[in-house]
């Protein structure tokens, strides 16, 4: 078993055009091109790094060196080492990197992480997509590891608002009593009350200063504050296939004194076959999997998407995004 995390680094920095593509099926267009430009960028750069005929085996840094004159002076174990693999197979690229029991594609330079500003001068917000697929015992795990590589990669140790966005829910419908009315049978009460559990423990150890829910209609949110303890003080909706704000939403949110915001995600954010497609050999794939048996040293196995995190660190003197980017986490099963 192998855990895979995913990331498109900055994208405000250096992000790539959101153009449609064939095949996508019905992801986050801004994710997964962001996710493609990073594999092609840490493929050229890092082959770029690699001498001519420099041993990459495991045992030294990309300079092929002493281990430690990797890429900006860091360390990198790579996964190619004959060591380590999945099924006897061995991803053998210079660009992913290995750690323990979790593959980074790309590998991530580390040195360059942070904000530019003081931590006040930010809000921080952040997004969790549970995906449908993963199992819902291992969720606490799942906000734990996409908290620690947005901490990681701004330099911070907490985030001013996480939005929690559960699978199986939307606002779909002719108008939007409809949409409101069909949504009160959405998702998985039971498994989202358990998941906020976890959410509230790290809201009172201080490492989320305030937390949201995403897709919650009147019926479905008063059961849901009825449950828990830390009541969420936002609730994100995409009004996409619906024309307003539901009425008995609005007033539920004014009595709670939760705010109302509107977004554009998608709610199927990364599907197996994206995410296959992705990592796979095909045209627009990153040549990690080999299924198909056409790259030998490619890893083979079940492919299950478990989470997304969308971040953002708004800069609010000024009005700017500094920093925006993905994390993404699987699990490859033999």
């Amino acid at each position: 078993m192998t855990r895979i995390v995913l990331s498109t680094g900055n994208i405000i920095s250096g992000g790539p055009c959101i153009i449609r593509k064939p095949g996508i099926f019905r992801s986050n267009l801004e994710f997964t091109n962001s996710l493609r430009s990073n594999f092609v960028a840490a493929q050229e750069d890092y082959s770029a790094a690699i001498p001519n005929g420099a041993a990459t085996n495991g045992t030294n840094g990309i300079n092929g060196t002493d281990g430690t004159n990797g890429t900006n002076g860091h360390s990198h174990e790579h996964v190619n080492d004959n060591s380590d693999g999945v099924n006897g197979h061995h991803v053998t690229d210079s660009w992913t990197e290995k750690e323990g029991d979790i593959l980074y594609i790309p590998r991530i330079d580390w040195t360059g992480a942070g904000l530019q500003e003081e931590r006040s001068q930010y809000e921080i917000t952040v997004k969790l997509f549970f995906l449908p697929k993963a199992p819902v015992d291992q969720r606490a795990s799942y906000i734990a590891e996409a908290l620690r590589l947005v901490k990681k990669e701004l330099g911070v140790a907490d985030v001013d608002l996480l939005i929690a966005s559960f699978p199986g829910i939307s606002f779909e419908g002719d108008c939007e009593w409809e949409a409101d009315k069909l949504n009160a049978k959405m998702g998985s009460e039971a498994d989202e009350v358990a998941t906020w559990a976890a959410l509230e423990f790290l809201h009172e150890q201080g490492a989320i200063q305030r937390l949201g829910i995403a897709e919650f209609g009147s019926q479905k949110l008063a059961r849901f504050l009825s449950q828990i303890k830390t009541m969420p003080e936002v609730d994100q909706i995409n009004l996409k296939n619906c024309c307003n704000v539901p009425p008995p939403l609005a007033q539920l949110a004014k009595e709670k004194g939760i705010e109302l915001l509107t977004h554009g995600d998608c709610t199927d954010i990364l599907p197996s076959g994206t995410l296959r497609e992705l990592l796979g050999t095909g045209q627009l794939g990153a040549g990690i999997l080999s299924d198909d048996g056409s790259d030998k040293n490619g890893l083979k196995g079940d492919l299950i998407p478990q989470w997304v995190v969308k971040y953002t660190a708004f800069v609010k003197d000024r009005g700017v995004i500094e920093n925006k980017g993905y994390f993404a986490g699987a699990e490859l099963v033999a």
